[in-house]
């Protein structure tokens, strides 16, 4: 079927090369350490080269195997996911991504769009020095920065966009902090489009910057939206320009009320280790294919307040999503609640720093107190955990992160040449 914008094209692209100083640069390749002037002889032209070389070799690394997704036991779980009908339309996110993407110069299309089952889906990453596709917004107009939010507003709730652009800001809050406006700031985001935005035909969208990534899968009225990440260092501006933004709170002290509701004997099932010296996150960028068994307490012994307690807290996350779809992904999560699993790394006050993973055939969480990392000259102890550092991971295990696995069946319905 024939779509009214099939101007639009998808193309391969390459990484552009940025515009960095040496010092940056270095700081960049080599996070926390100062570097004496004229201690590295490179020229920038060498800098640069390391700089993409390194992008090229987490990229490699990353995707030498295919896709298979998380799982268990190394094995996908079959039957999990089908093509159906919602009744809940995604026409107002395909209007957007046209409204966006037809307010981009022709060159800035070709970067930014990819064929529906490009490897450009995982190529993400939270480091702030990873080299991205597509087009930023720091080098949008002010018409197009209105689109690409519009996007974003399209596919997220009200708290969702809120959660994006408060770490947006943040990442302005951790410029400010560091002096660093070359890696770091409010704009340095990107966005890229996989196939063509279609009512019945895959399509989706990614963002993809420091501390915030969102994938958007599309097809008819599904919605994937996994790999789902979300953090800050800082968490909490105390200064600058977004003085007083905070984030990611209600996830940090919910887990933990979560913890705290349990009896005795699932809290001592559930805690995996009383102490956290490390950051715990397994399933960030580039780990599509980890094999985590489940662990911690199972939710099949709650009571129903605890089981409410839970589904609480995974709505945190799934309510990112526009209300409507979110909807449709607790539908799915509780089909599975009784094999759902809650395990706990870190102390149990709230004062303390941890890590906890829900984990369910259909949905991974992973909320993890970081080490600090760019602040690191400002932590009383960089080599501890601080709740000033936070990152979240949100998965579809077995296969459907992407939405691959729907994309898969659709190809067996739809051959495609």
């Amino acid at each position: 079927m024939k779509t009214p914008h099939a101007h639009y094209a998808p193309h391969h692209h390459h990484h552009p090369k940025p515009n960095v100083s040496r010092r940056r640069l270095l700081a960049a390749l080599v996070p926390g350490v100062v570097f004496a002037p004229g201690a590295f002889p490179q020229s920038p032209q060498e800098l640069a080269e390391r700089f993409r070389q390194r992008s090229l070799d987490f990229e490699k690394q990353g995707l030498a195997e295919p896709f298979r997704g998380l799982t268990a036991n190394g094995q996908v779980e079959q039957g999990l996911y089908s093509i159906h009908s919602t009744g809940v339309s995604t026409a107002p996110i395909r209007t957007a991504a046209e409204r966006f993407l037809d307010s981009l110069t022709p060159e800035q299309r070709q970067r930014t769009m990819f064929p529906i089952d490009d490897p450009e889906w995982r190529k993400w990453m939270n480091q702030h020095f990873y080299r991205r596709q597509g087009v930023s917004f720091q080098e949008m107009s002010s018409p197009q920065r209105n689109a690409a939010f519009g996007l974003l507003a399209s596919a997220l709730s009200a708290r969702g966009l809120q959660l994006t652009r408060d770490i947006m800001r943040l990442n302005e809050t951790l410029a400010e902090l560091t002096g660093d406006h070359d890696f770091l700031g409010e704009w340095l985001y990107f966005i890229t489009v996989m196939g063509v935005p279609s009512p019945t035909e895959p399509w989706g969208f990614q963002l993809d910057g420091h501390h915030v990534i969102i994938n958007c899968f599309v097809l008819g009225g599904q919605v994937v939206m996994t790999p789902f990440f979300a953090g800050s260092e800082p968490v909490t501006a105390t200064s600058g320009k977004y003085k007083g933004v905070s984030i990611l709170q209600q996830e940090q002290d919910r887990g933990l009320d979560l913890l705290l509701a349990l009896d005795p004997e699932q809290r001592a099932k559930a805690i995996l280790n009383p102490a956290k010296t490390e950051n715990y996150n397994l399933t960030e960028a580039f780990k599509d294919n980890v094999v985590l068994d489940y662990a911690g307490v199972r939710a099949a012994a709650f009571s129903q307040p605890r089981r409410r307690r839970l589904l609480d807290l995974i709505e945190l996350y799934v309510g990112n999503m526009a209300d409507a779809h979110a909807a449709l992904r607790m539908d799915e999560v509780r089909r599975h609640l009784d094999r759902t699993s809650f395990a706990w790394i870190g102390q149990s006050d709230s004062s303390g720093v941890y890590y906890y993973r829900i984990h369910s055939p259909v949905l991974l969480v992973e909320f993890d107190h970081q080490r600090p990392a760019n602040l690191a000259r400002l932590a009383a102890d960089p080599k501890l955990p601080t709740r000033q550092h936070i990152h979240c991971v949100v998965r579809t295990p077995n296969g459907n992160d992407y939405g691959k696995d729907l994309l898969r069946q659709h190809y067996l319905a739809h051959p495609h040449a």
